[in-house]
């Protein structure tokens, strides 16, 4: 789910920006051409943030409303860059029942960001999934491919250290 906007600065590069301009005059002409152009946008740049929101609008005449709420509404959209160490904790009934909303508010604290955010260093970004399918190991976090299970508030400071 795509969240707030980024506090960390967009940092395109002159070489993304005319790969999505490419991709741009590729796909502008034809008819249900915005998805396409956004998933091929966030292939580039790994999210999508407002500046480049901007550009696909001024290249194919959708309002940045528009094309804002197609990125907002779509699950598969990030506003936000995801972190060297993505951390996803999953909030399915087995892990949920189990604590994982604990310890995902734990992580919310101990790296200073909301779901869906990115870290100021960009070490780390958290969200939360559904399911994994690992409901024998509830409650269960992941780090990149990393699968953490059983776990509890106390562990999280050990499994983040293994990451700094």
């Amino acid at each position: 789910m795509a969240s707030t906007i980024s506090s960390i600065p967009f940092a395109g590069t002159p070489e993304q920006e005319k790969q999505l301009r490419d991709i741009i005059a590729k796909h502008k002409d034809e008819k249900g051409c915005l998805m396409p152009i956004l998933q091929q946008a966030q292939e580039i740049y790994g999210y999508l943030p407002i500046e480049v929101q901007k550009i696909i609008a001024a290249e194919t005449g959708y309002p940045l409303e528009k094309i804002y709420g197609v990125v907002t509404f779509y699950a598969q959209f990030a506003l936000n860059p995801k972190g060297q160490y993505k951390i996803s904790v999953c909030l399915g009934t087995a892990c949920y029942v189990k604590g994982s909303g604990d310890i995902y508010n734990k992580l919310i604290e101990k790296l200073g960001i909301e779901g869906g955010g990115c870290t100021p260093d960009g070490k780390f970004s958290l969200e939360a999934c559904r399911c994994i399918g690992a409901c024998g190991l509830a409650p269960v976090l992941t780090v990149n491919d990393d699968v953490y299970g059983r776990l509890t508030v106390d562990d999280i400071d050990d499994i983040l250290a293994k990451y700094n």
